[in-house]
């Protein structure tokens, strides 16, 4: 059995003029934030001690309607994301569980 250990790869590449930032977090010690609130702009924040990721408004002024969408597709996007890894811890821990009754059998 192969153990899986935690890792954040950020990368940057530049092509054609334009640079692009690349942040994967594939660690649970990972913290997300959101600030924000009476009149502030928000911010959401994806934090590891390797690197941080933060979303706030367009141009950091105001809330535009691209910004409520952004919000809403991050806000599905989360929940699909909760959703397939309470699936897969449930199905990873009946399978382990399976397996210990199999070998204790």
């Amino acid at each position: 059995m192969s153990e899986h250990k935690p890792y954040t790869y950020v990368t940057a590449s530049i092509r054609e003029g334009v640079t692009r930032f690349d942040v994967s977090f594939c660690t649970s010690d990972v913290s997300a934030k959101a600030f924000g609130g009476d009149g502030e702009r928000p911010f959401l924040t994806l934090s590891s001690t390797e690197a941080q990721m933060t979303v706030t408004t367009t141009g950091g002024g105001p809330v535009t309607e691209r910004d409520v969408n952004l919000a809403r597709e991050i806000f599905t996007a989360s929940a699909r994301y909760l959703a397939d890894c309470e699936r897969l811890h449930t199905e990873q821990s009946t399978n382990s569980n399976q397996a210990e009754q199999d070998k204790a059998a």
